[in-house]
């Protein structure tokens, strides 16, 4: 990557426009859903459809009122991803999808789970195309596995560092802290892990599937249709914002969760835009999931600690 093509902290962008896209975004997070949860105990039926509206409402406005227009894509890009994921979670209610994967067995009901997320996943990818149409302006690509990465002082990265040895380095790394914090929050007994083998497989298919179905719902899109909205610098942070409040109820969970995935969300953002591709994202996103799927399929740890 040229020195030059770095990440621009500088990019002079709209203030009030910039505010105004971290409010919406905020807005039709999951951030009120957990705050309805915390507060009352469930959330309203009416919430997601309020988030449907406010969504359909800025497409319809972004017709005739042109400030907006610059994050039409990026609506377009929730529209799809949220309505997917409604019809998906419908299919996953229905007495016939439960018969099937509706299993306490860690395979079944995690391969009816990665079923039901990699399926918007997919509609997203051909939204992205009928949008973009090249593989590249929506980061499904390999990339540039040996391109400069952005210096990061706090992080000891300087300017003379690719991800060609970054994303090995750092997929260790960051593995290495999700498992620090899996041993320390599901302290599974030593003999647990004798019944690991069998299950690597699954755990491996899952890993994969589950780190490109994430990657292509929560960044690869939302990132290709913002940067030239906010800026490249904005548009990482905002989609880590927004990976990290996803994970409130995922695993890592809670507020520890929230801020261990935002970082994540943020490295990964920047990856991706560095090497301009899907791959080391993805890479470090399986790494980290391995360790994850390795705890859940031990009943070690679940999802929201639950």
């Amino acid at each position: 990557m040229n020195p030059r093509e770095q990440i621009n902290f500088t990019k002079p962008v709209c203030v009030p426009f910039l505010i105004a896209t971290w409010i919406l975004t905020i807005l039709i997070s999951i951030l009120p859903d957990v705050l309805f949860v915390e507060l009352t105990g469930h959330i309203p039926a009416w919430l997601f459809w309020a988030k449907i509206g406010l969504l359909s409402l800025l497409l319809f406005l972004g017709l005739f009122w042109e400030i907006i227009r610059p994050l039409w894509q990026y609506f377009i890009v929730f529209l799809v991803l949220y309505l997917s994921q409604w019809a998906f979670g419908w299919i996953g209610n229905t007495p016939q999808w439960r018969s099937w994967f509706g299993s306490s067995v860690f395979t079944t009901s995690m391969l009816g789970n990665q079923l039901l997320k990699l399926g918007p996943a997919l509609i997203l990818v051909i939204a992205m195309w009928i949008m973009k149409r090249r593989w590249n302006d929506m980061y499904l690509t390999i990339g540039k596995l040996d391109a400069s990465a952005g210096p990061v002082s706090w992080l000891g990265i300087d300017n003379k560092v690719s991800w060609k040895n970054l994303g090995w380095i750092s997929a260790l790394c960051i593995s290495g802290g999700t498992l620090a914090f899996l041993v320390i929050a599901g302290h599974p007994s030593l003999s647990a892990f004798t019944q690991l083998p069998p299950l690597l497989p699954a755990i491996l298919i899952f890993a994969v599937t589950n780190a490109f179905s994430e990657e292509m719902s929560f960044r690869a899109p939302q990132l290709a249709t913002l940067q030239e909205a906010i800026g490249p610098f904005q548009a990482i942070l905002l989609t880590a914002t927004y990976f990290g409040i996803a994970h409130y109820y995922g695993v890592p969970y809670g507020m520890i969760g929230v801020v261990m995935s935002g970082v994540l969300g943020w490295f990964l953002g920047k990856s991706m835009y560095e090497t301009k591709g899907f791959f080391w994202p993805w890479f470090i996103h399986f790494m980290q999931d391995v360790m994850i799927f390795s705890f859940m399929a031990l009943g070690a740890i679940a999802a929201g600690g639950r």
